[in-house]
């Protein structure tokens, strides 16, 4: 139904208010400049807030803009946007002051006529304040110039719009760049202001769901350094930065004593500032603290960010305009009024306000209704409703860019610009309704020679074997498994030989598998991360150990075990038979590899070896790059790594002594074939040095691998090789020189140190054929009988000599003149060489004593009676030197003394039946006649 006719006091007023309303406080009447429409026009009111006074500082921006919004619409009257309407602004200075603020809004209302709109709105407070209220009044307002982010929310100002992007709007923007460059760690530092802390919120919102790390979150009031410092110590790389001008070259100054700029750092911060604002803020709090140069070298290459004023694209607007086209009228028609970054804004407002109120009209011209839209009144909710949704449905391209509300925020176009030689350069735009970026092409410079990274980048490089290291040393143990080889075949061929036979060719095989086995614990030992992958790393850390431990047991097992046969043999002081088989130096070794297996067993089952990481410091990059090196090295370790090394030293090493020990027993046996004593010496001492300096230098270079595995390969190879060789390279050129060299000397002599209790006796050692072990019997058994027939001849002798001593008055010349001679005869058993040598002591004895020869005689006595002739000292001497060579030829050659043939001064040797031939293989050397 129609309104009832107004009283005709309010229809008194209403006729009054033209005449009135330039007298109302706050009014300034329609735009300046703007053509008065002809009085047959219906105007549609809108209501203008901002400050205009000069007194107050943000009066520019009102005062900036209105040449801007007179061109809107002047342009909105010539194209007859809203015949047969035209846009009626009514201007009110808020004067940036709530109180005023809230005065001039409720007289305008009060005085003015019903205005269908709000269009301002700079200072926040004042803004705020207004928008608030709107709902009560069913009015829409239009801001051009209020960022703040509190009046983003819909709920509690839910009929607020504006034309300019918030400062929430740049973290979209600020999202999408971190993204470009990759930046996935960044901090913050606020000034602790509302405005800057509600957009620091919004920001951690924001990247919070896309991922990306606030490491450090820092805010000031006044010093900011200390934050600076913090931002530092958390290794923050990305600082982005919300405090205003005054506090920027603050914030510069202490990222210059903190050495956070250059290439490492990069600052974004907010692009509104004033220009060259560094410059103003200088003098005034920085100069005793930071030279001008320190705080552009400080600032070099900080990105702004900040809302774009005018859109970069040539494309023409709704006013049929390119943005440079209108930014030229512009110009033009502000004639004196300084510049607003809003202009484009407010003309955009403009726009956007008579293209809501045609939306309106065409909503009610559509309804049943029939309303019309000058009939509006602040308690008209359906039509405030229809002009709200018309504003949300705004979409055209204006100066400023595409114009979208979403959620009554404008969804503009943020632009980057950069600090570049003491000026600022555009790099950049950010399309918030495509939600795209553009990087300016060769605008953009970072101070290094890449963007800096977001943190200190730690590369965790493993520390590998070189391949060609591994491939020489490989290459070396190939070749020394090849010899191996070659003397494995060696002793397998003349396996028969007399030579290999008597040193025990199954001991010399096993040598030969435990150097295999050592020289193959070396290509697992060069086997890393590098070539391998972790759970195979871990397998090879137990099978190198096995593998070296078993090798070295079985080879230094098998020279030790033979060396102990020998010192077994030739220690039996009883001369008891001794005969030690192959088959027991076997059970000895495999006792030897039955003790490595318990302790290796043990290991694996209560504390096996893991793979372990160990890290090392941070190095920095030899490239230069802009990165930090964290060495990893991988270990075989377990939780009580130094108790079982302890025990499998401790074994080898009892096992070395014992070696050492038994080499040294048996220095003095001097057959080659049958003892390796002086080779098993030199083989314990090389290894012996050699695995001390190795374990030494291999833990000196533990961070150094390739170092330790060459130390380790080279000790093992060395070892290995030595040890084969000393072992088997005498016995082949002993068979290709000479194949009889070790068995022709039949008859050989072992001369022992004796022990202190056994100083004072001398004992007789018999060499013994170990392949000959019937034959050994009976040679003892014939031993046996020589030594009884020794016995029985002494006891000839003894008669003898007591017949010669039955003359009592002879007695005592004999005793006092040739008793020492004849103990010197008698006493030729102690001699030590062969027969040849026991000829030449009895020929020097008779050649000391000439009158013992054959025809010494006396003449002074050939006349003497019979028997005192044959009692005679001259007799006696004639009889002995007969006698005793006679005896002395006579059983020698039966016990291997002299040749059979040898002459004697009596019948031959050869007639007597005992008087048998000793092949030369069998002789022995009894001594003790």
């Amino acid at each position: 139904p129609p309104p009832p006719p107004p009283p005709p006091a309010r229809l008194l007023l209403l006729l009054l208010l033209p005449l009135l309303l330039p007298l109302a406080p706050g009014a300034w009447g329609w735009a300046r400049g703007a053509p008065r429409p002809p009085p047959s026009s219906p105007p549609l009111s809108i209501m203008g807030l901002m400050p205009l006074t000069k007194e107050v500082a943000k009066g520019s921006i009102g005062r900036g803009v209105l040449p801007a919004v007179e061109l809107a619409i002047e342009q909105i009257r010539n194209e007859s946007l809203l015949r047969p309407y035209f846009l009626d602004l009514r201007l009110y200075d808020t004067e940036c002051d709530n109180a005023k603020g809230l005065k001039a809004f409720y007289d305008a209302i009060k005085y003015g006529p019903n205005h269908l709109m709000v269009f301002g709105g700079v200072c926040p407070s004042v803004t705020s304040i207004i928008a608030e209220s709107l709902q009560g009044w069913n009015l829409v307002q239009l801001s051009f110039a209020a960022t703040t982010p509190v009046l983003a929310d819909k709920k509690k100002y839910p009929y607020f719009f504006r034309t300019v992007p918030s400062d929430n709007a740049v973290n979209p923007a600020i999202l999408k760049l971190l993204q470009h460059y990759q930046w996935r760690r960044v901090g913050t530092l606020t000034q602790d202001v509302q405005r800057f802390s509600e957009v620091r919120n919004d920001l951690t919102g924001v990247l919070y769901g896309e991922d990306i790390e606030i490491s450090d979150t820092e805010s000031f009031s006044n010093d900011p350094c200390t934050s600076v410092k913090k931002l530092k110590g958390n290794d923050v790389r990305i600082i982005l930065g919300q405090f205003d001008q005054n506090m920027a070259a603050k914030v510069f100054c202490c990222a210059y004593e903190e050495n956070m700029y250059g290439s490492k750092y990069q600052w974004i911060i907010p692009g509104w500032y004033e220009p060259s604002w560094w410059e103003q803020v200088h003098t005034e709090a920085n100069s005793s603290r930071c030279l001008r140069k320190n705080l552009l070298a400080a600032m070099e290459g900080y990105i702004g960010v900040d809302f774009e004023p005018l859109s970069s694209k040539q494309i023409k607007t709704i006013s049929g305009k390119t943005p440079q086209q209108y930014e030229r009228e512009y110009n033009n028609k502000r004639s004196g009024v300084g510049p607003s970054k809003f202009h484009g804004y407010a003309y955009d407002g403009i726009w956007v306000i008579a293209k809501t109120l045609q939306r309106a009209m065409e909503t009610l011209h559509a309804s049943s209704r029939h309303q019309r839209i000058q009939d509006f009144n602040y308690t008209d909710h359906t039509l405030g409703r229809i002009i709200l949704n018309a504003m949300n449905e705004t979409n055209f391209f204006g100066v400023t860019g595409q114009v979208v509300f979403r959620n009554g925020e404008r969804m503009g176009t943020i632009k980057f610009t950069q600090f570049q030689d003491s000026r600022e350069v555009k790099v950049g735009e950010y399309n918030a309704v495509a939600d795209t970026l553009e990087i300016i092409n060769d605008t953009i410079r970072f101070q290094g020679s890449e963007p800096p990274k977001d943190k200190t980048i730690i590369l965790e490089q493993l520390r590998k074997i070189s391949l060609p290291l591994y491939s020489i040393l490989s290459a070396l143990t190939i070749l020394g498994m090849i010899m191996a080889s070659a003397f494995l075949f060696f002793n397998i061929k003349n396996r028969n030989q007399k030579l290999i036979k008597m040193s025990s060719p199954y001991m010399n095989n096993l040598i030969i598998l435990g150097g295999m086995l050592s020289y193959a614990s070396i290509f697992l030992f060069g086997l890393d991360g590098s070539f391998v992958s972790e759970k195979t790393f871990e397998t090879l850390c137990t099978v190198r150990t096995w593998i070296l431990t078993v090798g070295y047991t079985t080879a230094f097992g098998a020279m030790f075990a033979k060396t102990w046969r020998v010192h077994a043999i030739f220690k039996n002081v009883k001369m008891k038979k001794k005969i030690i088989k192959d088959q027991k130096l076997l059970v000895i070794v495999g006792g030897m590899l039955l003790i490595d297996l318990c302790i290796l067993i043990c290991w694996q089952a209560v504390d096996p070896l893991r793979r372990t990481v160990e890290r090392y410091s941070m190095e920095p990059d030899p490239a230069g790059r802009d990165i930090s090196i964290r060495p990893l090295l991988e270990h075989c370790e377990n939780t009580h790594m130094t108790i079982w090394l302890g025990i499998v030293y401790a074994y080898k090493g009892l096992l070395m002594l014992f070696g050492c020990f038994l080499a040294w027993e048996t220095r003095n046996v001097s057959i080659p074939a049958l003892n390796d004593s002086k080779y098993i010496g030199m083989s314990v001492y090389n290894v012996g040095i050699m695995c001390i300096i190795g374990a030494a230098v291999s833990f000196l270079t533990r961070d150094q691998p390739n170092v330790q595995f060459c130390i380790v390969a080279l000790v093992i190879i060395f070892c290995s090789t030595i040890t084969l060789c000393l072992v088997f390279v005498p016995k082949l050129i002993t068979l290709r020189t000479n194949p009889d060299a070790a068995t022709q000397n039949r008859r050989f002599q072992f001369t022992q140190n004796q022990k202190k209790e056994d100083s004072k006796t001398s004992t007789s050692v018999t060499s013994v054929n170990q392949a000959s072990t019937s034959r050994l019997e009976g040679l003892q058994s014939e031993n046996h009988r020589l030594r009884m027939k020794i016995t029985e001849l002494d006891k000839d002798l003894e008669e003898v000599t007591m017949q010669l001593q039955d003359t009592p008055e002879k007695t005592t010349y004999i005793k006092q003149n040739h008793y020492q001679e004849l103990n010197d005869i008698l006493n030729l058993g102690n001699f030590t060489e062969s027969t040849d040598g026991g000829k030449a002591v009895l020929k020097n004895h008779l050649d000391q004593n000439p009158q013992l020869q054959w025809n010494t005689t006396e003449p002074s006595r050939t006349c003497k009676d019979p028997i005192e002739d044959i009692n005679s000292p001259e007799h006696i001497q004639r009889r002995l030197s007969l006698q005793l060579p006679i005896l002395h030829h006579a059983y020698l050659p039966s016990i291997g003394g002299v040749d059979a043939s040898c002459v004697s001064p009596c019948v031959s040797p050869t007639a007597s039946p005992r008087h048998r031939h000793v092949p030369p293989s069998f002789r022995v050397m009894v001594s003790g006649l």
